[in-house]
Formats: structure tokens, C-alpha cells, sequence
């Protein structure tokens, strides 16, 4: 598990190798991965975006920005979590991710950029 805090957001992401739809013959590997964000603030925030980098070792480097996360834009008071699960094909059994919510201060409207820590996606067999 990696995790970040930015200005009491605190972003901590798992990652998993999903076999069961990977087909290495075809250069195809299916990762999902786990985000748990806190807000351990003083504020009630809403997510508006989020800002993806994905490293696929030995290819592309894409960047996917969009509106919340998962079709979702959650609001979050001090204290709450929001959880949900997503997933990333890769093209090489390697990978990273990191990236940016951004997210506005419902008392002021300040807007808010949370650092997504970089996570590493790889295939448990390529570990050894």
C-alpha cells in the first residue's frame, strides 16, 4: 500500500494483478487498484477531478484526466472516506500510476490539488 496526505486529504491506494482477464501471450495485463480518500481536515471538500499519469514500461506514457472518479463526485466531511475500486490494462508487465484530485473547499471554494502517490503495478511472477 502507498499513501499520501495533502492539506488533510489522505489518499492511499492497493493494487492487484488480475490473471483471470490477462493474456501475457497477447501483451495484455489487467491490474486493479484500491483508493481509500480521507478527509482527516477541519473542511468539508468535493472531488471535482482527477488527473492520471500511467507509465507502461517499455511503451506510451498516457495521461487520462475526467470529472470525479468512477462517475462519481463525493463530498466529503471532516472525518468521512470515500472507497472505490478501478482498473488499468497495461501492455507490458510493468507499470506506475500517480496523479491529481482536484477538489473544492465547499466553505470558500478554494480549489484543492491532492497529490495521488505513484503506485507500481507488476505481475507477482516477474518479482522473483
Amino acid at each position: 500500500m502507498v499513501q499520501s496526505i495533502t492539506r488533510g486529504i489522505h489518499v492511499s491506494i492497493e493494487t492487484e494483478f488480475q490473471p483471470e482477464y490477462s493474456s501475457p501471450v497477447q501483451f495484455h495485463y489487467v491490474f486493479t487498484y484500491k483508493v481509500v480518500i480521507e478527509n482527516k481536515g477541519d473542511q468539508t471538500v468535493q472531488l471535482l477531478r482527477r488527473q492520471w499519469f500511467i507509465h507502461d514500461a517499455g511503451f506510451e506514457i498516457k495521461e487520462v484526466e475526467g470529472e470525479g472518479v468512477i462517475g462519481q463526485q463525493p463530498i466529503l466531511e471532516p472525518g468521512q472516506k470515500h472507497t472505490y475500486v478501478s482498473g488499468c490494462n497495461l501492455k507490458s508487465p510493468y507499470g506506475k500510476m500517480h496523479g491529481y484530485y482536484f477538489m473544492e473547499r465547499m466553505l470558500d471554494g478554494q480549489l484543492i490539488e491532492v497529490r495521488i502517490p505513484e503506485f507500481n503495478m507488476i505481475v507477482p511472477y516477474k518479482l522473483n
